[in-house]
């Protein structure tokens, strides 16, 4: 079994109620991003390749432009725009382009990261 991870960057704004950061939280405010698309599998025998990393770039650069130099509030599908829904939002968007693993999305700038590991049950 192999796992393969690709990443993209992009910045966005966002602006938070109800943290214990208060006012700087409900202000709106960016942050540089780096999200993790992780796959996992074995290698196709004729191809050697677990995903087409071309396949996957093309639908993680289709959320990339989605979520960069945007206000994340504004994004309807995302809901509360955190890290947890960050890594949702990612997931549900490329989780037809191969059998992914996790989804983690960093604000290193904060050392925060978050994981999601697609829907239980």
């Amino acid at each position: 079994m192999w796992e393969l991870t690709k990443a993209f960057r992009f910045e966005a704004a966002h602006a938070l109620s109800g943290t214990t950061f208060g006012a700087d939280s409900e202000e709106i405010h960016g942050h540089s991003f780096r999200a993790e698309v992780t796959v996992r599998g074995t290698p196709d025998p004729a191809t050697g390749m677990v995903v087409d990393l071309g396949l996957l770039e093309r639908g993680m650069e289709e959320v990339r432009k989605t979520l960069d130099h945007k206000l994340l509030n504004r994004i309807e599908a995302l809901g509360p725009p955190t890290l947890e829904n960050l890594s949702r939002f990612i997931w549900e968007r490329l989780q037809h382009s191969a059998k992914l693993t996790r989804v983690s999305v960093h604000r290193d700038s904060c050392n925060e990261s978050c994981t999601y590991y697609g829907p239980q049950g």
